[in-house]
């Protein structure tokens, strides 16, 4: 595992949150930086069918199984698990329960900051920097390789050619919140876009 700089701050906000999330780009780490850093958090993945259907079906009876707080993987999954969150810390407050990651799509912060706020850290990670790669012998020597090859932990642990992983990872298709939140932000876009051209057109 890369050693990451922004792991003692996950660590701190655990402290002065029932509950934290990581946000980020598909592939940046998050799901492996939340098990390191709370090892002794159930780890729950909602990207496994059969977990994903028992938290939509009975969001309550899911979380009745993790009193103690648990790691929640790929939470854009399960988006409506939040104000279940919500309702669950707020009965019970204690500091570092519950850890959330999800992938980058639009409105998933955005979610999270609507049903939890007040209870919820929120940290975006990124790809690696260069310093954090360095602890690989395959590393990058400088800036321009990186900015060539991209930072995706990935390429570097287990020696995958850049082009071919990145290439791989640009045709994986956009989990269903992003695609749905991107759907209403055009068709936002559209009607103002409308609005303005019947007001430049006047009566």
């Amino acid at each position: 595992m890369i050693p990451r700089t922004l792991g003692p701050h996950l660590r701190q906000l655990a402290t002065y949150y029932p509950v934290v999330a990581v946000t980020g780009p598909r592939q940046s780490g998050k799901t492996t930086l939340c098990r390191a850093v709370f090892p002794d958090h159930p780890y729950v993945s909602l990207e496994t069918l059969d977990t994903r259907d028992f938290a939509r079906d009975d969001p309550r009876g899911f979380l009745a199984q993790y009193r103690q707080g648990a790691v929640l993987d790929a939470i854009q999954r399960v988006p409506e698990l939040l104000s279940y969150l919500q309702t669950e810390v707020d009965e019970r407050p204690e500091v570092g329960r519950f850890v959330l990651t999800g992938s980058q799509h639009l409105g998933l912060s955005e979610a999270i900051a609507q049903s939890l706020a007040g209870r919820c850290g929120l940290l975006t990670l990124l790809p690696p920097s260069l310093s954090e790669l360095r602890t690989f012998p395959n590393a990058p020597d400088d800036l321009w390789t990186l900015l060539w090859q991209g930072s995706y932990p990935r390429i570097y642990d287990r020696a995958i050619p850049a082009h071919q992983w990145l290439g791989d990872l640009a045709a994986e298709p956009r989990g269903q919140l992003g695609v749905r939140a991107l759907h209403q932000h055009s068709a936002a876009a559209r009607s103002n876009h409308a609005t303005t051209c019947a007001r430049c057109a006047g009566p």
